[in-house]
């Protein structure tokens, strides 16, 4: 049996490698090709196109893309309409995979979709064509799959790997005791994103923010791990012109040890906050993009959700301060980080709800995956 699943950044390549592998324990002969990094290579996914190539940010930064873009999805369709799989599944990357799963499924291909894209949030009408395009939705969290219902798509709310994966994490002192950090310092994470187009716009605001904090404690010690050389680059060049060269101390990847042993996190909107949820760990939560993609997205997503955050999201309320774009100041992502660190019951409180919230997503994301995905296959075929 033969499948294709394609994924688009590292997020996607995680849950699509534990996918493939829930799958494959009830399909032993399980053949697998699409686009995916490293974690589905290791789980036997035959890629034919770099993953990277497919991960961008920003309205306007994907339009530049799309020479590229446009002739690679047609060749994977051709490909797939000749040889059909017997299910075609989309790793997040909505733009890129629900077009080329809308025309899969009009030749009768079944399609899968995981992650949900932010259609409750921003560009609503794309709901017609997600239903036309699609047989299942698996959603990683559970406001999502009241929003499918809604609007007739079959949808199974799966819970989400990280929280099976990060209960397995290290407390702090096991975390600072393998990056070989004093046991009683206090540490403040800082990860600028693991994108350069992130990185060139939240690394100078995240250095000035260390910069003011110290003004407030100079014994506060800083850890920002580097999600690849591209990003440790760009972050040591702000950094290179800033007086905290000494103070800040960049490790390659390891983001889930680094947070763990930190006392409070300053990090880029998007799946760290969730990680740094699951960890327990007190965060603020920011991000910048262009002005031009930022005045589209905030007029786009309009009355539609308050809060960009992932913690936020879960709980329909504001648990951990968020700023974005001209709110995103060193001095109010300064305040708000001190304040973590200065006022423990605070801290508490927080971490309580994020017990609470971690809890509703552990629900073995990989196997549900794997079930529905399994069910779908043995069920009829899907028609135009």
């Amino acid at each position: 049996m033969r499948i294709a699943i394609i994924a688009g950044e590292a997020s996607g390549d995680l849950l699509g490698a534990g996918l493939i592998r829930s799958l494959r324990s009830r399909f032993p002969e399980l053949e697998v090709e699409g686009i995916g990094g490293p974690q589905m290579e290791s789980e036997g996914c035959k890629s034919y196109y770099p993953m990277e190539r497919l991960s961008v940010i920003g309205l306007f930064e994907a339009f530049g893309r799309l020479p590229e873009l446009i002739p690679v999805r047609a060749r994977i369709v051709k490909q797939l309409l000749k040889d059909p799989p017997v299910v075609f599944i989309g790793v997040d990357a909505p733009d890129f995979n629900l077009s080329i799963a809308r025309k899969l499924k009009a030749a009768g291909i079944k399609t899968v979709h995981y992650v949900s894209p932010s259609v409750w949030a921003w560009r609503r009408y794309r709901i017609r064509k997600i239903v036309k395009s699609l047989d299942l939705m698996l959603v990683l969290f559970p406001f999502e799959a009241d929003f499918y219902r809604k609007h007739g798509l079959c949808v199974e709310f799966v819970g989400h790997p990280l929280a099976e994966v990060i209960a397995d994490c290290p407390s702090q002192s096991v975390a600072r005791q393998a990056l070989n950090l004093p046991a009683q310092a206090q540490y403040v994470a800082l990860l600028p994103g693991s994108r350069s187009s992130e990185v060139r716009h939240l690394g100078q605001c995240m250095i000035e923010t260390a910069q003011w904090l110290l003004e407030r404690g100079p014994t506060l010690q800083f850890l920002a791990p580097m999600a690849n050389t591209q990003v440790r680059y760009q972050f040591q060049q702000f950094l290179d012109k800033s007086p905290l060269r000494k103070k800040v101390r960049l490790i390659d990847g390891s983001a889930r040890q680094v947070m763990a042993a930190s006392d409070v996190v300053l990090l880029a909107s998007g799946t760290a906050s969730l990680e740094a949820m699951l960890l327990n760990r007190p965060m603020v939560v920011t991000y910048r993009t262009t002005r031009l993609s930022y005045a589209i997205l905030r007029r786009v997503v309009g009355a539609n959700i308050s809060y960009v955050g992932l913690p936020n999201l879960l709980a329909g309320r504001e648990l951990v301060p968020e700023f974005l774009q001209d709110q995103a100041t060193p001095a109010r992502l300064g305040a708000a980080l001190w304040t973590f660190l200065e006022q423990p019951g605070n801290v508490e409180r927080v971490q309580g709800e994020f017990e609470r919230l971690g809890r509703q997503l552990k629900r073995g994301a990989s196997e549900r995956a794997a079930e529905a995905v399994a069910q779908l296959i043995s069920g009829p075929t899907s028609g135009r």
